[in-house]
């Protein structure tokens, strides 16, 4: 975001907004901000190599989406062992921070339209309603539909339990 320009009213933790609001700060922020990059992982990438690993290289194709280089970059959470980028973590930072805030809004914003694009495709398992995290519903579709290409199997897989009798 240009640091001389005033902030964005309502611009706020994503969670304490509601997909309308989100929606609409998003199209502002777009307008305003001077780059904005995303990255994903697949969940075969996530299953692969693990999800920290994982969300390390989404936020590094984010950064080498942006166009341009960063000097620095605030990241929310904890440091990210080789992220390949000076940056400051802020656990909280989605509250704390401005920047961070703009990118939690552009994330969940395009979080949710992928989630309503699987709900078209796999219309069992309630995608639009759990923004990604595992509700019983959702849960419930996996148990008798399996899996689809988009479910992390590390996650979604059956533990094994075991009968030592007795």
């Amino acid at each position: 975001m240009p640091p001389d320009v005033r902030a964005i009213p309502g611009v706020d933790d994503s969670k304490k907004l509601s997909p309308g609001e989100r929606e609409r700060l998003a199209i502002k922020i777009r307008e305003r901000a001077l780059a904005i990059g995303l990255g994903a992982a697949s969940s075969r990438e996530i299953d692969r190599i693990n999800i920290l690993n994982a969300t390390t290289r989404a936020m590094q194709r984010a950064i080498g989406a942006l166009g341009r280089h960063p000097d620095h970059v605030v990241v929310d959470g904890k440091p990210v062992r080789g992220l390949g980028v000076v940056h400051t973590a802020v656990v909280g930072g989605d509250g704390k921070c401005y920047a961070v805030a703009c990118a939690s809004i552009i994330a969940k914003v395009t979080r949710d339209r992928l989630m309503q694009a699987l709900s078209r495709r796999y219309p069992a398992y309630g995608w639009e309603q759990n923004s990604g995290y595992a509700t019983a519903f959702h849960l419930q579709a996996i148990d008798v539909n399996g899996t689809t290409p988009h479910h992390r199997k590390s996650f979604c897989g059956k533990q094994l339990t075991f009968d030592f009798g007795g």
